[in-house]
């Protein structure tokens, strides 16, 4: 009897939040799925959390093996940042495509290719999250024929909303769930046309939602009260709509189906990205040229308040140009008070100086650089000259030495690379959140054992810092570089490293309160599922005990 394999992603969904709603009812097809079969709770790295996680399921190495860290490059001969998007797939093909005898159907798998390799179909970035592959299939008219028949995706590469704004949430709600149903409509349709060995789809809305309606579900966010809405709760929502999706996928599917449920990685409040993104940039920049000051100047007296309310319809991006540090204290209450166009056009009369300054992301965005929201490169015209700068991150906090012989204008010599290290560490490590007095830092990786290290799989932080979860914050302090904050939240739900695996079928052992397993096991899972031996470069093992399996 033939025995197909079903894989569901939930992308980013934490199982914090999935056994919380389980013991709670809310999703009752989930649900019934861990009553009969067997959950585990994953791991993936601690580091590079949010970029590596579908390049290890795909490829089922680490990134140390890879040489992926993440969708962004620096090249230190230009000081260029570019986009690079997803791993190649050279070194390492996706697991699937080493399947000779099998049927393979991928629908909307991030971070992937086409692969020759695989017989059956496969749909790439119709709706995923982040998909970082042009939207096409093969064979190459299967893409234009489900968007005939099902309509496209209402928010591929636009599923974001300002998280203060809440008709636009709503909004994005709204189309999550219409592209969830779309989804199960399409998935329905491809299980129908073969007797597939493996099936694979991902949910990208679940991570869109997390990062986008985090504040609306957890009464802990600083935006919680200002927000959100008593008995409307947006993510929750989202994920009952997927949950209702499933259980229709699986009506679909051969009764004798192997049906998985996992999430590689998970999401919890935002605790990434303004240390990350905004206030390590920041404090490099003072760190580097003490008594300067680029943005967010610190207040005498911290608001009691986040940045909300009238001032924060101006949009993240806005609001944060609109802290840009000005030592004339008019000209400066003009930036913080006045529209940017209106302030751009006042501004004109205004002498102009002929020393670096910061580059506006207005003007990054002019010129089509596609990271202009990163703080991080409004900075980069300093970077030559400075010991240490911070690189564009979606994640952890991510460092880089300005080192002689490897950056065209480096300055730290190699001899001096360990002590330079160890001083910048010392002092990050005195960063606190202003409000609670919490130390920032949790912990400091540091990628290369010294200067000479130059090994090409290494990532391009020398320094990463991973910051303290426990406080969303939105305002630091330092005794090397001052106050600097507060300043607006941007997405308010971030990555952690927890997934989860669920699996119920006729060659699966119902089995629970599992050891811990990792990210890397989900390939080798899947292969064992099908019958197919995996690779001996694949660190991670199955995550299942089978019966006997009939193919």
């Amino acid at each position: 009897m033939h025995t197909p394999v079903i894989a569901i992603g939930l992308d980013a969904a934490d199982p914090n939040l999935i056994e919380k709603w389980l013991s709670a009812g809310y999703l009752p097809t989930l649900e019934t799925l861990w009553k009969q079969g067997t959950y585990k709770r994953l791991k993936t790295f601690d580091y590079y959390r949010a970029e590596t996680p579908w390049t290890t399921f795909l490829s089922g190495c680490n990134p140390q093996q890879t040489g992926y860290w993440a969708p962004l490059k620096f090249w230190p001969k230009s000081y260029a940042v570019e986009d690079v998007q997803a791993y190649d797939f050279q070194e390492h093909a996706p697991f699937y495509s080493i399947c000779d005898d099998k049927k393979i159907a991928v629908f909307d798998m991030p971070q992937s290719i086409l692969s020759e390799q695989v017989d059956g179909l496969q749909v790439l970035a119709w709706g995923a999250h982040s998909p970082m592959t042009p939207s096409h299939s093969h064979p190459p008219e299967l893409f234009d024929e489900l968007v005939q028949c099902y309509g496209e995706h209402p928010v591929l590469r636009q599923d974001h909303a300002p998280v203060q704004n809440w008709s636009k949430l709503k909004e994005l709600q709204q189309n999550l769930e219409t592209g969830i149903a779309r989804r199960a409509d399409i998935c329905c349709d491809l299980l129908g046309r073969s007797p597939w060995d493996l099936f694979l789809t991902i949910f990208g809305e679940t991570h869109s939602a997390g990062h986008s309606f985090w504040h609306l579900s957890d009464p802990k966010h600083p935006l919680h009260s200002a927000i959100a809405r008593e008995g409307d709760d947006p993510l929750l929502s989202v994920f009952q709509a997927i949950d209702r999706a499933i259980a229709k996928i699986i009506k679909a599917a051969p009764a004798n189906a192997q049906v998985v449920i996992f999430a590689a990685h998970g999401m919890d409040a935002n605790v990434m990205d303004l240390p990350s993104m905004a206030f390590l940039p920041e404090w490099l920049y003072r760190w580097n040229f003490p008594g300067k000051v680029g943005l967010a100047a610190g207040a005498r007296r911290i608001p009691q308040e986040p940045l909300t309310g009238p001032r924060a319809q101006r949009g993240w991006l806005g609001l944060m140009w609109s802290l840009k540090h000005e030592s004339n204290p008019l000209r400066r209450w003009l930036r913080q008070s006045l529209p940017r166009k209106i302030f751009d056009q006042v501004d004109q009369f205004w002498p102009q100086s002929d020393a670096p300054d910061l580059i506006s992301p207005f003007q990054l965005q002019q010129q089509g650089n596609s990271l202009f929201f990163q703080p991080a490169l409004w900075y980069s015209d300093f970077w030559p000259s400075m010991k240490a700068f911070a690189l564009p991150s979606f994640s952890e906090g991510y460092l880089r030495i300005n080192l002689a012989g490897r950056e065209a204008q480096g300055i730290v010599q190699p001899e001096d690379y360990g002590q330079v290290c160890d001083e910048i560490i010392r002092d990050l490590e005195q960063l606190t959140d202003a409000r609670t007095g919490k130390p920032m830092v949790a912990k400091v990786i540091r990628t290369r054992a010294s200067a000479a290290d130059d090994n090409p799989k290494h990532p391009d932080a020398d320094i990463v810092i991973i910051w303290q979860d426990e406080v969303v914050t939105d305002v630091v302090e330092s005794p090397a570089t001052g106050r600097i904050g507060p300043i607006p939240y941007l997405r308010t739900g971030s990555h952690r490293s927890d997934g989860f695996f669920l699996a119920q079928g006729p060659a699966i052992a119902a089995e629970h309160d599992l050891p811990e397993g990792h990210a890397l096991d989900l390939a080798p899972t899947l292969l064992a599922l099908m019958g197919v031996e995996k690779p001996e470069h694949f660190p991670g093992q199955s995550l299942v005990s089978l019966k006997e399996l009939v193919h």
